[in-house]
C-alpha cells in the first residue's frame, strides 16, 4: 500500500513540474489518432485530387489556349484571356445565361424540392406498403436508361398523328391535334423530363428524414388538436431543415452541370439556342464540329466559368444556411 501511495505521489509530482510521463503518452495517443484519421481520409483525398483537382487545373490551362481539332498536333499556343473575352462578348451569351437560370430555378423549385417534398409527405401519410409501392413506381424514370426514357417522352410529345399527347388530349378536350413538343412548348418537356428524375432523389431523402421523426411528437400534436397542415408546418418541416438545405444545394449544382436529357430531347433547339443551357454549350463548343473544327480551348473556357459559378454558389449555400452547425458536436444545453 505504501509503495502504491509513493508511486501516485511521484506521478503527481511529475505532472506538477511538467515532467514527461502520462502527458507524453497522451500526446502520443493523439498523434496516432490523428495519423489514423488522415490514413482513412487518404484514399478519398487521392481520388478527389486525381479526378477533380488535377483535371480542373488542366482545364484552366486549356482555357488559356486556342487548342482545337485543327491544330491539336501543334504545340499549345497560349492566347491569355482571349477566350474569356470572346465568351462574354458572344451575342448568344445573354440568352444562354437566361436559359440556364430559368432551367435551374424552375426545375429546382417545382420538382426537385417542391414535388419531392409533396411525394414524401403523401407516401409517409398512407399505409406503409402502399407508400413503398408508390415510391418504387416513382423511381422507375431514374432507373430507366436515359436514351429509352427520352425516346418515351419523344413518343408522347411528337407531332400529330404520332404523338400520344397530341392524339388523345386535344380530341378529348374537343379540339384538333396539336404539336406541343415541337411547336411552342419545348421547355415544358425539358422541365418535365428533368424534373421527374430530380424529384425521385429528393423524395427518398425527405422520406427518410420524415420517417425518423419521433412518433410521440406527432401523436402528442394530434392529441392537442393540431390538424394535418399544422403538423406539417410546425413539426415536420422544421425537423427536416437540414435535408431540405442539402437537396437545395446538391440539386442546384447538379442542374447547373446537367445537359444529358436536353441533348437527347431537343439538342438545344428547336431553333437557335431555344433550350440550350450553359453546360450543353460547353459540351458543343468542345466536342461538336463547327465547320469541321472542335474548339477544345474555347469549350474549356465555358466550363471554367461554370465551375467558378458553382463554387461561388456552394460557398454562399454553406455560409447562408450555416452548414457548420450540421456537423458540430451537440452542446450539453441542447441535449
Amino acid at each position: 500500500m505504501t509503495k502504491q501511495v509513493e508511486e501516485e505521489a511521484e506521478a503527481l509530482a511529475r505532472v506538477a513540474v511538467g515532467a514527461p510521463g502520462k502527458q507524453r503518452s497522451s500526446r502520443g495517443r493523439r498523434a496516432r489518432s490523428t495519423a489514423s484519421a488522415y490514413g482513412f481520409m487518404a484514399p478519398a483525398a487521392a481520388l478527389v485530387l486525381t479526378f477533380f483537382v488535377a483535371p480542373g487545373i488542366l482545364l484552366l490551362i486549356l482555357s488559356l489556349t486556342n487548342l482545337s481539332s485543327a491544330n491539336f498536333s501543334q504545340a499549345w499556343n497560349f492566347i491569355g484571356l482571349d477566350n474569356y473575352e470572346r465568351l462574354f462578348t458572344d451575342p448568344f451569351f445573354p440568352k444562354i445565361a437566361r436559359n440556364t437560370l430559368f432551367y435551374v430555378l424552375t426545375t429546382l423549385i417545382f420538382f426537385n424540392l417542391g414535388l419531392a417534398l409533396v411525394l414524401a409527405l403523401v407516401t409517409t401519410s398512407i399505409p406503409r406498403r402502399a407508400g413503398f409501392f408508390f415510391r418504387l413506381v416513382w423511381l422507375l424514370p431514374r432507373l430507366t436508361p436515359s436514351v429509352v426514357y427520352i425516346l418515351m417522352w419523344k413518343r408522347i410529345g411528337s407531332a400529330d398523328p404520332f404523338g400520344i399527347y397530341n392524339q388523345i388530349v386535344p380530341e378529348f378536350l374537343g379540339g384538333s391535334g396539336g404539336n406541343l413538343y415541337l411547336g411552342g412548348s419545348p421547355w415544358t418537356f425539358v422541365i418535365l423530363t428533368n424534373g421527374f428524375i430530380g424529384a425521385s432523389f429528393g423524395m427518398i431523402i425527405f422520406t427518410s428524414a420524415l420517417e425518423s421523426i419521433p412518433k410521440d411528437l406527432l401523436t402528442a400534436a394530434k392529441v392537442d388538436g393540431a390538424g394535418t397542415w399544422r403538423i406539417i408546418r410546425d413539426i415536420k418541416l422544421p425537423m427536416i431543415k437540414w435535408p431540405l438545405l442539402f437537396i437545395a444545394t446538391y440539386q442546384t449544382l447538379s442542374l447547373l452541370t446537367s445537359f444529358e436529357y436536353i441533348l437527347l430531347l431537343t439538342e438545344g433547339g428547336p431553333g437557335l439556342f431555344t433550350t440550350e443551357v450553359w453546360a450543353l454549350t460547353s459540351y458543343k463548343r468542345a466536342f461538336a464540329s463547327y465547320f469541321g473544327n472542335s474548339q477544345w480551348g474555347y469549350g474549356a473556357t465555358w466550363a471554367i466559368v461554370l465551375v467558378t459559378i458553382a463554387l461561388v454558389l456552394a460557398v454562399v449555400y454553406v455560409k447562408l444556411f450555416k452548414f457548420n452547425e450540421l456537423v458540430e458536436e451537440p452542446r450539453i444545453e441542447n441535449l
